[in-house]
């Protein structure tokens, strides 16, 4: 979907999240430590919501049930893929009825905003060129693509749009307060690209190079989609191995992305492995997965982790709090356990 990432929506989504930021920073000034996880959450909310699918900001009220919602749809998923006798276990029920509420009130919230959509744009009414727009238009020259079908990509995106990118830049902050000096690199390049400005500009986006490595070392240390599968239509022989058709290829980028016949020194954090002169990993660092049904959200999910990281490192210092565990928590997505809590301090710039 290139037409829903064009100038618009950068800018768009700049003065979104000038609004979000500033809201953080009025609070960080009563209360310094913050959960890293919960923040990109909630920005990755906002920025699904109103970006992409052009929704209402109350959504994002404390008393929303969409985070929940969402959240509980991971967790059914996950719960089926990995337990095939799961629903059949009656102490699963009550959590099978839950999920089953979960999915009919994302389900229910996509029908109506695409109705309300649909019917804005047989009006010749002006409407946002979003994803929510995008699938529309798609199915309108598409036999095949039904009712159903749109609600799947609609359901498919709201979910992944904001968890695994609400992950990446959680690590993200993690891995750089455990590397100063990487921090340091980042943040001077930061400064040298957009200095003060409010405004990010997509000339800046992609003069932001380092920042740029920072994040796909983050995704390949911690994939928050930690893999992907393939359906074999037939039989296939790849490198000499025999592969029978009729089944599923699961490819799991966490491994691929820590083995050291790939990476050297795997698990070391190291952003100059993504320099553009270094050579290029293929086939074996897929965060978005490859090939012609990789992530459909991978260039919005890419342009908003950019645009988040650098008005935070723009605004803002921050450090770890002693004592936390920088665990991996397995929810179907790969999350910090213990949500990076850190001391957030507005930074002082020298006249």
């Amino acid at each position: 979907m290139p037409t829903c990432f064009n100038l618009s929506t950068v800018s768009r989504l700049m003065s979104l999240l000038r609004c979000r930021l500033y809201f953080i920073s009025s609070f960080n000034v009563k209360s310094s430590d913050y959960n890293s996880a919960t923040f990109f959450a909630n920005v990755s909310h906002f920025n699904t919501f109103q970006v992409a699918f052009g929704a209402d900001l109350d959504l994002l009220s404390n008393n929303s049930p969409f985070p929940k919602a969402i959240e509980v749809c991971l967790k059914g998923m996950v719960y089926q893929i990995r337990d095939s006798l799961f629903q059949f276990n009656p102490k699963n029920w009550p959590f099978i009825n839950e999920a089953r509420e979960a999915c009919r009130l994302l389900r229910t919230t996509g029908a109506q905003w695409i109705h309300e959509r649909k019917t804005s744009m047989q009006k010749g009414e002006d409407v946002p060129k979003d994803i929510l727009t995008q699938i529309i238009k798609t199915a309108a020259t598409e036999k095949n693509m039904t009712e159903e079908f749109m609600l799947d990509n609609f359901v498919t995106f709201f979910i992944a749009g904001q968890e695994t990118t609400a992950n990446q830049l959680a690590f993200c902050i993690m891995e750089l307060a455990r590397h100063p000096e990487i921090l340091d690199k980042v943040m001077k390049e930061v400064d040298d690209v957009i200095g003060m400005k409010q405004e990010i500009s997509y000339d800046d986006l992609g003069k932001l190079i380092y920042l740029s490595q920072v994040l796909k070392e983050t995704l390949r240390i911690y994939p928050t989609a930690p893999g992907t599968s393939r359906d074999i239509p037939g039989d296939m022989t790849i490198d000499g191995i025999h592969l029978p058709g009729g089944f599923i290829c699961l490819f799991n980028s966490y491994a691929t992305g820590r083995m050291e016949k790939f990476f050297k020194e795997p698990l070391k954090f190291d952003p100059d492995r993504f320099h553009p002169d270094s050579p290029k990993p293929y086939y074996c660092y897929f965060p978005f997965a490859l090939g012609p049904r990789s992530c459909l959200g991978q260039n919005f999910a890419q342009m908003e982790a950019k645009v988040v990281m650098a008005k935070l490192l723009q605004r803002f210092n921050f450090s770890l709090v002693p004592g936390q565990t920088f665990d991996i928590q397995d929810t179907g997505t790969l999350r910090p356990k213990s949500g990076v809590i850190c001391t957030i301090k507005h930074r002082k710039y020298k006249n």
